[in-house]
């Protein structure tokens, strides 16, 4: 997909990938870029970083929890500067924590920014390319979402639900010429994660390669982008050596052993 010309929005792109890839993006000669994320000023930062490269930057502040405000900003954002050519749904939110400690209001709160809040952008945008035949969405699900991980539970079942997302929308967006795509990054270096106890032996990528590996791409037909040597390694593992695979996931948990648990009352 050659970028020159083209309109694109972008959530999640306040911070790391996001951020990085609306950047990517004016870099490949873009026209005009829609950044979406909560935090305005944040986005106004973004924004500036954008026109350094040419192109126009449009800071848009929404929770995409709320879909009624979103539809509110999809609508006029595509009356204002549409039809978009593409969309990356980047946005997202992650906790490491071990299942048998997770309260729910945080797993319920990934679960509505991973999941219904790419859901809610793509049935906005992805009827209007239809309607016109001509568009390109990036769903962003992570190596995670092929290969679950400790202490990352509700993350991994959100970015699972991407991939089966993407997959099934794939096939029927296809008859209206609009092209999906799956972007399969492994962990990587973001402010998000900076807390995180790492896995063991994961060398984590830059946002910036990321970016640079969806826009390359991009420009080839594959419906899924995986990026980063370790993500191709893992998958290779887990498709044709899946016990050792699983036995490596164990021995590179970040997280305490099983009997350090408290066992809840009654029990």
């Amino acid at each position: 997909m050659n970028m020159k010309g083209k309109t694109a929005l972008v959530t999640g792109a306040s911070r790391g990938i996001g951020r990085a890839i609306a950047i990517e993006l004016a870099k490949q000669g873009a026209s005009y870029i829609l950044l979406i994320a909560r935090n305005l000023q944040k986005l106004k930062e973004v924004a500036t970083e954008v026109r350094k490269y040419g192109a126009q930057a449009v800071p848009l502040s929404v929770d995409l929890t709320e879909s009624t405000a979103v539809n509110i900003v999809v609508a006029q954002a595509w009356k204002d500067y549409g039809p978009f050519d593409l969309l990356v749904n980047c946005a997202g939110i992650a906790y490491q924590s071990n299942f048998l400690k997770t309260p729910l209001g945080q797993a319920h709160a990934e679960l509505s920014t991973n999941l219904m809040g790419l859901y809610t952008v793509t049935w906005l945008v992805g009827r209007r390319m239809a309607a016109r035949r001509q568009g390109t969405i990036v769903n962003v699900s992570s190596l995670m979402g092929k290969v679950a991980a400790p202490t990352m539970a509700t993350y991994s079942a959100t970015k699972f639900a991407i991939v089966g997302f993407t997959q099934a929308l794939r096939h029927e967006l296809a008859s209206h010429d609009v092209r999906v795509v799956t972007l399969l990054p492994s962990l990587t270096d973001t402010d998000m994660v900076q807390e995180f106890n790492l896995f063991r032996w994961v060398l984590p990528l830059s946002p910036e390669q990321v970016a640079k590996g969806l826009t390359a791409g991009l420009k080839s037909r594959n419906s899924e982008i995986t990026v980063g040597w370790q993500s191709h390694m893992a998958l290779w593992f887990h498709r044709f050596l899946p016990q050792a695979m699983d036995s490596l996931i164990r021995l590179s948990n970040p997280g305490p052993p099983a009997a350090n648990y408290p066992r809840p009352k009654g029990i």
